[in-house]
């Protein structure tokens, strides 16, 4: 067949174009790879077919929005290296008297913070001030954990680096139009969606529910760690584990090996030799475990080696949460080398604040799982660059000195969004002068940016910006913008209301990233088949796809506090869908009362 053909009004690319952006929503929605291997394999497909040449292909890594993100990482790391975050972090929040004043002094700073620091960073930032903050008040951490990430997300709708997706869209923009979008182009419509949402989730506190936390389901290591001390005489000396049957047993599994001159052996191998003396540190149901005393002729020691409050110099234990698209999700710890290859132990996993009874390594892992783990000290180690996004911890162990750099850095970024606000320069060459004065001036090191970059959502935006110019390429925008035309009788107000509630829809489910890339051709094409100017087109798309309240998926925000608050899917709903509706409602007045529809 011609690939020229022309079918139902699109060419054979049209639908080829068509089905790839399909397929990345239908995976990312109902399986568990990784969005960024979704999104590449998306663009393999289009490259394979001649969708798009390889030039186009390349392009999208160097457009406008992956520049940016990569120049504002380094941003990030100055700030953080500098003391900047950390000053925020202790100083900015104080110290609330009640869940109602918690819940104030949480969301304005959140949100103003959101705006300039991007959303995912702050509520990275801040969660574990929060879970502070519901044990000094005695609440639930889900009671401010919800909040925290609901204004993270309003106050990023504020700026183009509140949200990823604000800046593929203004990338996109600068493509169709040549303009240069300031900073702060939302932050009037931004503010205002802040205000009222902020405002809707303090006087509707009620529907926020209390969940357990997942701190008091570990706050006992000793319930379910055991010391067995191996005699010298047993028949198990000189024997392997696996081989003597102390590796993987009823209830349990073997963590770790204390030897006789301390030295700690953590994770055990399964051919690691038994030796005299030797302590054997279990975790799993206690009473299973015990029958090894009987069965295998070990030991009773005399005390536990650890507890969650007692670990010494050579041991740390921290809990990590399961990442929404991480690798262990349907699969136990055993079946994966996940401890081995980065120098850690599964003691203990969590489920929405209860633990889960059974041997821990044989678990089947959800997403939000907290997983207790014995790991290296200080947490130096390859879990926290290499796995960021199989689970993510939020215990920081970095305690930065504070002083000239720090002031250095917090004059930097505000200088950035003033001379971008004036558009003195292009967006892009204001963040990446930003980020090298930050280098130059020594606000970060050279060698510790590296692992605050997001070399997967740089991938995820490159890729993004190839499918806008696939959809707008192969007639895809040009058609699919006519059909709705049609259907909406051609009056804009509908148009850009069916279109704002579809992308708001998708972006509940899957990337708003995704959503954004996919409608704003199609939106953009519909402004300039009306005559109408594209600004208020634009901007709305921009806010509808954050607008995502409803459920975990739809922010990478819900997603970081998902674990840690102990959350059910449904828990987001219950608030959720009300402010989508309101907010989403409120943002199409408030938008077409700013921009003129008409020049």
């Amino acid at each position: 067949m011609d690939f020229t053909t022309i079918i139902f009004g699109l060419s054979i690319y049209g639908w080829i174009t068509i089905l790839t952006v399909v397929s990345i929503f239908v995976f990312m929605a109902r399986t568990h790879i990784p969005a960024e291997v979704t999104f590449l394999g998306a663009l393999t497909v289009l490259l394979v077919t001649g969708v798009v040449t390889e030039e186009e292909g390349m392009a999208g890594f160097g457009s406008e929005p992956v520049v940016i993100h990569a120049a504002f990482f380094v941003i990030v790391a100055g700030l953080n290296q500098s003391g900047v975050l950390y000053w925020l972090t202790h100083n900015l929040l104080g110290n609330p008297r009640n869940y109602q004043n918690a819940l104030v002094r949480l969301m304005i700073p959140t949100s103003i913070l959101a705006a300039l620091l991007n959303s995912v960073n702050v509520v990275a930032l801040f969660i574990d001030a929060v879970k502070i903050w519901s044990h000094k008040l005695n609440i639930a951490p889900s009671k401010l954990l919800l909040p925290l990430s609901y204004s993270a997300t309003l106050g990023g709708m504020c700026t183009l680096l509140g949200n990823s997706s604000n800046l593929v869209i203004a990338g996109l923009y600068l493509q169709k139009s040549g303009q240069t979008m300031s900073l702060i182009e939302p932050l009037i419509p931004g503010l205002l969606l802040t205000a009222v949402g902020v405002v809707m989730v303090i006087l509707l506190q009620r529907f926020i529910p209390p969940r357990e936390s997942v701190e008091q389901s570990f706050e006992t290591t000793s319930d379910y760690t055991v010391e067995l001390l191996v005699p010298t005489d047993n028949p198990a000396v000189g024997e392997s584990v696996e081989e003597a049957g102390l590796y993987n047993v009823k209830g349990g599994s073997l963590v770790e090996i204390v030897r006789f001159d301390r030295e700690i052996i953590m994770p055990v191998p399964k051919d690691e030799w038994v030796m005299g003396g030797d302590r054997l540190i279990y975790a799993g149901q206690i009473n299973d475990i015990l029958e090894l005393k009987r069965t295998h002729g070990l030991a009773a020691a005399d005390h536990h080696v650890w507890s969650i409050n007692d670990i010494d110099t050579k041991r740390k234990m921290r809990t990590a949460f399961v990442n929404f698209g991480s690798p262990l999700i349907g699969r136990s710890i055993s079946k994966t080398h996940f401890e081995q290859r980065n120098n850690v132990a599964l003691v203990a996993v969590a489920r929405a604040g209860h633990r889960v009874e059974g041997q821990p390594r044989e678990i089947i892992l959800e997403a939000g799982d907290s997983l207790l783990l014995e790991c290296p000290p200080k947490g130096d180690f390859l879990l926290e660059q290499e796995n960021r996004r199989t689970v993510t911890f939020f215990d920081s162990y970095f305690v930065p000195q504070l002083g000239a750099k720090t002031i250095t850095s917090a004059i930097i970024l505000i200088l950035m969004f003033i001379v971008s606000s004036f558009h003195a320069f292009p967006l892009m060459a204001t963040t990446m002068m930003a980020a090298g004065l930050m280098m130059l001036l020594g606000c970060c090191r050279v060698s510790g940016v590296t692992k605050f970059i997001e070399w997967e959502l740089l991938l995820i935006l490159g890729a993004t910006v190839v499918f806008s110019v696939a959809i707008t390429k192969t007639g895809v925008a040009d058609t699919l913008a006519r059909t709705i035309l049609d259907l909406c009788k051609g009056h804009p107000y509908v148009v850009m209301v069916v279109m704002c509630i579809l992308a708001s829809l998708v972006s509940e489910f899957v990337s708003d990233v995704g959503s954004a890339a996919v409608f704003f051709p199609i939106m953009y094409n519909q402004a300039e088949m009306m005559g109408c100017n594209p600004m208020p087109f634009v901007i709305s798309l921009m806010l509808s796809v954050t607008i995502s309240f409803a459920s975990p998926i739809g922010s990478s925000t819900h997603m970081l506090v998902y674990g840690p608050g102990s959350f059910r899917f449904y828990d987001f709903a219950r608030l959720g869908i009300f402010m989508h509706v309101v907010l989403l409602a409120l943002m199409l007045v408030i938008v077409n009362l700013i921009y003129p529809l008409y020049i």
